[in-house]
């Protein structure tokens, strides 16, 4: 082999025997931990999502880095599955009520922009809908609850779950589709006693409610497209483990990353001064 290929056997066995240089030893150490990262994930962290929370944890890897060491082991996030979408005729919004996002889905504060919705997880037993209010300002879900009917009282209930999480009393724009159940009465009237401006998308505009929309497509992606599920009380134990488990501590790591982002830049400046 040595004389095909033109090489030294002194060449050749010294490079057999050569031990794993620093590069190679960081990469080995790397994986490791991308391995364990992509296991507790469910194997749904793609090379952008994983490069994120590495770089949570302290590690400095590139995204590339990230990226060619989880293909060259067969490591990939799951994939969107791209599906046809049928409209619904919208309801009529209650009276002054407008589209105050106007689909700016950005928020420089926490508790000042909530959007809400309504999705449905099939089981063998039946469909079972869940219902989310998500802060644009970090991403966390702030609110859910699960039901078998898609009813107003479903929806209260997220909502209460947000509320009860909120920690500032300024007044937060909750926005939604025309869905009936946001145009109730009883959710209408709890939005104006806790101090929650409600705001609703255009006719026909599905963009309008593009970041939650979004949020459930990741959902069903990561999760719920992998599973099948028996029962409704079985899709309400995955979804749980999804939205606390999984979903929100990665949320929560990402928004104490922004804040010490945000600090290391005043700092300087407040020194200066």
């Amino acid at each position: 082999m040595c004389r095909c290929l033109e090489v030294s056997t002194s060449g050749f066995y010294a490079w057999s025997g050569r031990k794993p240089g620093p590069r190679a030893q960081d990469n080995a150490r790397l994986l490791v931990r991308i391995r364990e990262m992509h296991e507790d994930s469910k194997g749904v962290l793609g090379a952008p999502r994983m490069h994120e929370d590495l770089g949570d944890e302290g590690e400095s890897a590139s995204l590339n880095r990230v990226a060619r060491l989880m293909a060259a082991n067969g490591l990939q996030g799951w994939p969107q599955r791209k599906k046809r979408r049928f409209g619904q005729k919208p309801g009529s919004r209650p009276v002054g009520v407008e589209n105050l996002l106007e689909r700016d889905f950005d928020a420089v504060e926490p508790e000042t922009k909530w959007v809400t919705d309504i999705t449905e997880i099939l089981t063998i037993e039946g469909k079972l809908f869940l219902c989310v209010v998500l802060d644009l300002y970090c991403k966390r879900v702030m609110g859910w609850s699960m039901h078998h009917r898609q009813d107003r009282h479903m929806v209260v209930l997220a909502v209460q779950m947000a509320v009860w999480q909120r920690e500032g009393e300024n007044d937060v724009i909750l926005h939604s589709d025309r869905g009936g159940q946001f145009i109730s009465g009883t959710y209408q009237t709890f939005l104006g006693g806790n101090a929650l401006v409600c705001s609703m998308s255009a006719v026909g505009h599905c963009g309008d409610n593009a970041a939650c929309e979004g949020f459930f497509g990741v959902l069903k992606r990561e999760r719920v497209h992998r599973t099948h599920y028996r029962t409704r009380d079985e899709a309400r134990a995955d979804l749980f483990d999804y939205l606390e488990r999984f979903h929100n501590p990665r949320m929560r790591r990402r928004d104490a990353r922004r804040d010490r982002e945000f600090q290391a830049l005043i700092k300087p400046s407040v020194e200066t001064g």
